[in-house]
């Protein structure tokens, strides 16, 4: 298999890997955030945020890039505010993460559907991308995989948070 092929084998994995954390998520706990974010591999959100987040990201922000460096030479990319498309999409009030999921999921196969039958020389193109500096296309998806396993790293430091809460007599309560 080629270092292509494995990214892409990465990036289509990451639905099914999702979905076996929400299986996990108590239902109660979707909006729950903890009282410190201390340790947190990625950003504050909550378990539905992430999702959210996730969503919100790979539409408006992965398919721009890549469709931008394919179709530019050499474009400027740019991060985006998570915490600003997330109060402007009002995250904190989302309460459908099978919406959400549903959502990701779509947007991941119009991922795969934009960069499954890229050829070598697409792989090579370059841009600007914000902090990242010079990359180029490949470079960009290792970036996605990246923040893939950084956000299910979240969704699991936070199941840790809720596994591990004590109530008031001293008990675990979840």
């Amino acid at each position: 298999m080629t270092l292509i092929e494995n990214t892409l084998d990465v990036l289509k994995g990451m639905p099914a890997a999702l979905e076996k954390i929400l299986l996990m998520i108590p239902p109660a706990d979707l909006t729950w955030t903890p009282d410190s974010w201390d340790g947190i591999p990625g950003e504050r959100f909550s378990l539905i945020g992430q999702v959210c987040h996730l969503r919100d990201i790979e539409a408006d922000g992965y398919h721009v890039r890549i469709r931008r460096m394919l179709e530019e030479e050499n474009p400027d990319l740019v991060s985006l505010d998570s915490y600003a498309l997330a109060a402007e999409r009002k995250v904190d009030e989302a309460t459908d993460i099978e919406d959400a999921y549903r959502s990701f999921r779509a947007a991941r196969e119009m991922t795969l559907g934009m960069i499954g039958k890229l050829t070598g020389k697409d792989l090579r193109r370059t841009g600007t991308f914000a902090e990242y500096g010079a990359i180029t296309l490949h470079g960009l998806l290792h970036f996605l995989c990246s923040h893939d396993q950084q956000h299910l790293a979240c969704l699991h430091w936070l199941l840790g948070k809720i596994t591990s809460r004590v109530d008031g007599s001293g008990n675990f309560s979840a």
